[in-house]
């Protein structure tokens, strides 16, 4: 019964940590003056709003340059340049891309790596609103020197405040919630008992999204 019990709490603190994140989501909005920062960086993902946003952005001056990270491999860059709306010139000029992430922590990398390169001690960040929490803790993680202001794309279908009802959202918020409680976990454990430990975490939840891909 006491084991019953705890399992019934547990849920309950889940659920309702679950709503409370799907209201931070739906009230991160982009600021229409983000404040200027040295860089700009876009985490590629299922939406191209992201790398449209990020080039507004540069345009309006609002970094030096652009970092688009995650991109496919297979992807060129003047193929790129074609689906993507604003300055041919900025483009060539003042546009990276990054092609070896291959998940958020990934992405957090490379971030990291050429704000470093750059000099950059303030970063613009470009991702989806559900996915910005998370993006964050990441990049946090990896460069913990760096002052970071988001700027998330609004993702239509979760503005809608019973995204619950429908199987897409409550998907989509469900598998982004347990991510960020599993970075989150990482992190304690990393703090708790040093890298090895959070490693095992990042594995365990790795190999976890693989079998969901794979089913």
């Amino acid at each position: 019964m006491k084991f019953l019990a705890a399992l019934a709490i547990a849920a309950l603190v889940w659920l309702v940590g679950l709503f409370a994140f799907a209201e931070r989501v739906r009230g991160l909005t982009p600021a229409d003056e983000p404040d200027r920062a040295d860089g700009i960086v876009a985490l590629t993902g299922p939406s191209p709003e992201r790398v449209n946003a990020s080039m507004r952005l540069l345009e309006q001056g609002k970094g030096d340059r652009l970092l688009i990270s995650g991109v496919n491999r297979q992807v060129r860059r003047q193929e790129l340049r074609e689906v993507t709306p604003g300055s041919r010139r900025l483009f060539n000029c003042c546009v990276d891309l990054g092609f070896e992430a291959e998940n958020t922590r990934g992405n957090a990398q490379e971030i990291a790596r050429w704000a470093r390169a750059r000099g950059y001690d303030r970063l613009i960040v470009v991702t989806s609103d559900y996915h910005m929490p998370r993006s964050l803790v990441e990049i946090r993680t990896e460069a913990p020197e760096i002052t970071l202001i988001p700027h998330a794309v609004t993702t239509p279908s979760l503005d809608d405040s019973r995204w619950w009802r429908a199987t897409v959202t409550a998907r989509r918020m469900t598998l982004e919630y347990t991510k960020y409680l599993a970075v989150l976990f990482r992190e304690l454990v990393r703090r708790v008992s040093g890298d090895e430990g959070a490693q095992a975490v990042q594995d365990a939840a790795e190999a976890a999204e693989d079998a969901r891909k794979a089913a």
